[in-house]
């Protein structure tokens, strides 16, 4: 059984959360999230956000906390070899009471449908299913994301951009 290994990412003006499912081989490797230099998060929410991408860990840490969104992912703990969602087994979802009530989250979203079956099923929470960043989703341009991904614009049903 894998640990997750690292701490969410929020602050107390955070107002959207983003979940994956369990880090990937890359970003247990680097110790933070959508560490895969072809997954596409990190350059589609600087898109999104119309900022430069950010390459270092902390920048990656501010551009987030600068647009007040949360991240994280929805298991703790997972049996699984190699990165694929497919391959989870034996999973423990991740307590995000703490990020909820530290933070002004008004809505959820998940990257991808694993992460979205386990807030959903496991955690019995709202969620907003979003298509996945992975370079295994090659049915999904990067146009085709960025369109799909720009609902995370409107924080979280409060009405104001984040941008």
């Amino acid at each position: 059984m894998l640990e997750h290994g690292f701490p969410p990412v929020y602050d107390a003006n955070s107002r959207i959360l983003i979940l994956g499912s369990f880090p990937s081989v890359k970003s247990r490797e680097q110790q933070f999230y959508y560490g895969h230099p072809r997954n596409r998060f990190w350059p589609l929410l600087a898109a999104l956000l119309e900022e430069e991408l950010p390459r270092t860990i902390e920048e990656k840490k501010s551009l987030l906390k600068t647009h007040h969104i949360a991240l994280y992912d929805a298991l703790e703990r997972a049996e699984i070899k190699g990165s694929m969602d497919a391959d989870i087994k034996d999973l423990e979802a991740a307590d995000l009471s703490g990020i909820i009530k530290n933070s002004k989250i008004g809505k959820i979203y998940c990257n991808g449908r694993k992460s979205f079956e386990i807030v959903t099923r496991h955690m019995g929470l709202e969620a907003v299913l979003l298509p996945s960043t992975s370079p295994a989703n090659a049915a999904w341009s990067f146009e085709r994301l960025l369109e799909a991904w720009s609902v995370i614009l409107l924080d979280g049903g409060m009405g104001e951009r984040l941008d």
